[in-house]
């Protein structure tokens, strides 16, 4: 392949909300879909838990849309809540015509029958979570990706790591659209060009801003931060979703512990056995995770502890090897019996409920430019995400968006005469002590001073150590041949300093902002949202 590129379609990143764009796309036209190393290194092959969806008789989406509002805080759209919900089994529907293999119920005798196995989790009233077992999305992954590499349209771009988005008025063109992106090749070194007649951000979410995360190294924010220097607004980037229960131990690299258990009435517990969730609220181990969170927050540092428990050995072991196989498994390979003794546990960043701000299509603010997934801020989270919701998203934005592509046909033409990359300036580096340096630095102040309980001091701190940070990085960056940790450092302090921005703008506590310095709710719910100063500076 040639250092560049011409696409009807660019997709950056290779996730639920990617494949199911460029499957529903690529019948009618040409499409690139990025990753940044191997395909099944973002979040959605890791997620656990399953599928939000209304998919019973009991169920109503009016129940689902009511039960996604009180989660989060006030703060979600109900238009988008709704629009969400009421696609879901549509959404739900397709996977399964492209083969997802969701569990389903069992018969008396052992025999599966056609109705699909509805799980409960925190924060819903009825039962109606669609998975896979314990490991839905590595089972909706790799049908998606099965179907791309059939399909003779879709390019699948392995370790390419996008370096920044082009837009028209950069270029001195006419109009505010993007017309492609520069696409670092990390098996060649080159930084290449990709036209494209539109250009799609599907790169999950930023959690790895955080010392301690459940999310794989891939998630650095490069998408929001992209979006950001090319001049799209965003929002609600104060609300980080720590998920309550990561598996504490040394070599398990914050292995996610899935809801579903609690889901199916595992307990949380303090090393003496007693449990502690029902003294923070009536719904116990089945609150939001917000709520879950901060609790085991709380008791850790009342207590001085390491972890603490999640318990779910008081029922049939057979039971939980069947309904949980990942999770015992990989318990087992750390000498843990999850059938015989509980799981220690700890919180750790999951899911970045802000964004880039879209309407119900997908649309930025930048023509030609599409956000989805967690990479996009649709209003269905709010001020903290209801568990299961955001693979629904992923698929039903995937959908939108792709429509709404087909729509634009007509009127959009492929960019033309896009200059290289210009790397004249630039020498390689000897100093990449530089760029892991600044990396630790940057988690460890986000996890002590903007994690789960902040204060205003807190915020000044980590404020004026990211400005620091983001000159070094800026200066290392124009002098320097871009990298893929360069690159991911550059863009993860930029997405730190918005979370910081918008954390300071919130003067109280509401979802997953938690500040001491105003413990109350304010009597307005407002989403917090960022101007960029001026497109691509």
């Amino acid at each position: 392949m040639t250092d560049t590129a011409q696409y009807d379609v660019l997709v950056i990143g290779s996730g639920a909300a990617g494949l199911t764009l460029a499957l529903h796309l690529a019948d009618n036209l040409r499409v690139g879909v990025i990753s940044k190393g191997q395909l099944s290194e973002g979040s959605t092959f890791w997620a656990q838990g399953g599928v939000a969806a209304v998919l019973d008789d009991s169920d109503t989406v009016d129940a689902h849309v009511q039960d996604t509002l009180d989660a989060g805080g006030g703060l979600c759209n109900e238009e988008s809540v709704r629009h969400i919900v009421g696609e879901s089994r549509d959404a739900i529907g397709w996977l399964i015509s492209q083969g997802v293999p969701f569990t389903r119920e069992r018969r008396e005798d052992g025999s599966e029958s056609d109705d699909f196995h509805l799980t409960m989790e925190g924060g819903h009233s009825h039962r109606r979570i669609i998975h896979a077992a314990d490991a839905t999305g590595a089972a909706i992954f790799n049908t998606l990706l099965q179907r791309a590499l059939q399909h003779d349209n879709i390019e699948l771009l392995e370790n390419r790591v996008a370096v920044d988005l082009i837009t028209s008025n950069k270029l001195g063109r006419d109009g505010h659209r993007c017309l492609g992106a520069y696409i670092l090749n990390r098996s060649t070194g080159h930084v290449e060009t990709h036209a494209a007649r539109f250009t799609v951000l599907a790169t999950g979410g930023a959690s790895k801003v955080y010392l301690y995360t459940s999310n794989p190294d891939s998630a650095s924010g490069d998408g929001i931060a992209m979006a950001w220097r090319a001049g799209c607004r965003v929002a609600n980037m104060e609300f980080n979703q720590f998920h309550p229960t990561c598996l504490y131990h040394p070599r398990a690299k914050s292995f996610l512990v899935t809801e579903a258990l609690r889901g199916e009435g595992a307990l949380l517990k303090l090393p003496d056995g007693t449990r502690f969730m029902p003294r923070f609220d009536s719904r116990a181990e089945l609150a939001p995770r917000d709520i879950v969170a901060r609790a085991i927050d709380h008791e850790m540092k009342r207590l001085g502890l390491d972890c603490v428990y999640l318990d779910i050995s008081h029922k049939p072991a057979d039971f939980i090897r069947s309904h949980f196989p990942t999770v015992y498994e990989r318990c087992l390979s750390f000498g843990i019996d999850i059938t015989r003794e509980p799981i220690p546990v700890v919180p750790a960043a999951h899911y970045t409920c802000g964004g880039v701000v879209v309407s119900k299509n997908g649309r930025t603010d930048v023509g030609s430019l599409y956000a989805i997934g967690e990479t996009s801020f649709t209003g269905l989270h709010g001020a903290n995400r209801m568990a299961s919701n955001s693979l629904l998203e992923c698929i039903v934005y995937g959908r939108s968006a792709s429509s709404d592509i087909l729509q634009q046909l007509a009127t959009t033409d492929m960019p033309e005469n896009l200059p290289a990359w210009d790397e004249s300036q630039v020498t390689d580096s000897d100093e990449d002590v530089i760029i892991s340096h600044n990396w630790d630095e940057l988690r460890r102040f986000m996890w002590d001073y903007v994690g789960i309980v902040r204060t205003t001091k807190r915020l000044q701190r980590a404020k004026h150590r990211v400005d620091m940070l983001l000159a070094e990085i800026h200066e290392f960056y124009s002098n320097y041949t871009v990298t893929r940790d360069l690159l991911e450092l550059r863009n993860l302090a930029l997405v730190a300093d918005l979370i910081i921005q918008s954390a300071m703008l919130r003067k109280e506590s509401r979802g997953l902002h938690f500040t001491l310095d105003y413990p109350d709710l304010l009597d307005e719910a407002r989403d917090t949202i960022l101007q960029p100063p001026s497109a691509d500076d």
